[in-house]
């Protein structure tokens, strides 16, 4: 976060520049010296020298308020309806029925895609609806023996300026009791991941009323329970088809606030950043063993860009960063994107009840085990899906990453970057970033300006990590690049 003395520093140089802004607590200088972005102690401003030439270029500010409307718009009550409604279905097993209106993952996704049109119709077609499907072969010891026909429900918002640029929200619809095999039993999966597919929903109501510039796929994925099938039929189509994927975010549940260990809190979500895919090419997981790079891969950055958006727009809201593809032993469906080598996390509650989870509905020694509505803290739902909202806002304004970042300084006292320029229209400027082997996320930055290449003087490439993201006109930055 900005201290009180940066904002001081931006006046004083902002009058000196004799810069006249419209906004101005929306804007700040291009020429500011690097300041710790969080978590530093402020000191005393050195004396400044008279500046020879104005500022040439303010930068706004990556605050941005319309986000923060955005977050206050997620209404918990609308949340509890779709989850309600689901929970209603009785089941949304992969194998269960798929004809009645009534019950099943049938009746559920048919739901979900006439949801999806309401809100298209709402804010004039905004919103283009399909279903990507296909048959998965079934397997005599697999979780599913005969063939199925896998059917997700994928909603997108197009971009205005870059519609094949896309930022993707995924969720769940199935559910299941304590026999992954059992279809006909009662199955309401009010957690996991009915909360996971009320958060894309709501985000698509609230995201609707601002036109992204970057698509925005919100998606309901099947077969998850039985092996992530629906995320591997997605992530296949999706780059048949060209998708230029920025980020993926998984909701799965983020609707419980209790743990099994009897803590309760409702104000922390877990990020979990997978580091590299199994399948990176040799010489490419040399390299990043070489000069480092394990930490800062592309669903890591995208784990730090989260917790930097819980800094700016929720007072009461930390994000934890697991560098960790999943939880031990277990999946989620972010997995198939993050093996095609996208950005892609799961999003989901700090603390879990393991009695709710994958349990048949009964009462044992005074337990009572299941997925039930009464399980699910609506509130802290809303609290989750407000910052996917703002975090997918963020990114779709935002540009796309500078392409192919270098770095040299090896055995000199400066550090150099170099870069692509981003391919998204209205950048202003690059930020270059820079922290400590020792810190987890980015605490030093500085603005360069619209350039290709800049150089850190007096700081060792040996003892950093360093990053450089795009920076559009409406202030909102992308992803941060690693260099290679």
């Amino acid at each position: 976060m900005t201290s009180d003395l940066s904002r001081l520093g931006r006046r004083a140089l902002l009058a000196v520049a004799g810069a006249t802004l419209a906004a101005p607590a929306l804007t700040s200088p291009v020429a500011l010296e690097a300041q710790p972005t969080r978590g530093a102690a402020a000191r005393p401003a050195a004396p400044r020298p008279p500046m020879a030439t104005p500022i040439a270029t303010p930068i706004p500010s990556n605050e941005d308020p319309r986000i923060h409307d955005l977050v206050a718009a997620v209404s918990a009550d609308r949340i509890k309806a779709d989850i309600t409604t689901l929970v209603n279905f009785g089941t949304r097993h992969t194998l269960s029925d798929t004809l009645s209106n009534t019950r099943g993952i049938g009746a559920a996704r048919r739901w979900i895609f006439a949801e999806f049109q309401k809100i298209s119709k709402e804010c004039g077609g905004c919103i283009e609806v399909r279903y990507i499907s296909d048959i998965w072969k079934g397997t005599p010891t697999g979780r599913i023996k005969e063939d199925v026909n896998v059917v997700n429900v994928v909603a997108i918002l197009r971009g205005k300026t870059e519609p094949n640029r896309y930022i993707v929200h995924t969720g769940d619809i199935d559910s299941r009791v304590t026999d992954v095999m059992n279809a006909k039993d009662d199955s309401p999966g009010a957690n996991d991941n009915a909360s996971g597919i009320a958060a894309i929903l709501e985000a698509a109501r609230v995201m609707s009323k601002y036109p992204p510039n970057a698509s925005v796929a919100f998606v309901a994925l099947s077969a998850e329970e039985q092996g992530l099938f629906g995320g591997d039929i997605v992530a296949r189509v999706a780059k048949e088809e060209g998708w230029r994927i920025d980020a993926v975010i998984n909701n799965d549940m983020v609707g419980n606030s209790r743990g099994i260990d009897g803590v309760h809190e409702n104000t922390k979500a877990r990020v979990f950043a997978p580091g590299l895919p199994a399948n990176t090419p040799p010489a490419e997981l040399r390299r990043i063993l070489t000069n480092g790079g394990e930490l800062d891969t592309p669903s890591r950055q995208l784990a730090r860009y989260i917790d930097l958006v819980a800094d700016r727009y929720f007072p009461n809201l930390d994000v934890d960063i697991i560098y960790r593809l999943d939880r031990y032993g277990r999946g989620g469906h972010h997995t198939p994107f993050f093996n095609q080598g996208a950005a892609a996390v799961r999003l989901m509650e700090a603390h879990e009840d393991y009695n709710k989870q994958h349990q048949d509905l009964r009462t044992e020694n005074g337990i009572k085990y299941g997925d039930v509505l009464e399980g699910v803290d609506f509130d802290y739902a809303a609290k989750m899906t407000a910052l996917d909202a703002a975090v997918l806002q963020s990114l779709a304004w935002a540009p796309a990453a500078p392409d192919s970042a270098t770095i040299t300084g090896a055995v000199r006292p400066s550090a150099t970057l170099r870069w692509k320029a981003s391919p998204s229209p209205d950048v202003i400027g690059y930020r270059v970033y820079w922290r400590k082997h020792s810190d987890v996320n980015w605490t030093r930055s500085r603005f360069v300006g619209n350039v290709n290449q800049f150089t850190l003087e007096n700081v060792i490439i040996d003892n950093y990590f360093f990053g450089v993201a795009a920076v559009g006109r409406n202030g909102q930055e992308s992803l941060v690049a690693f260099p290679r």
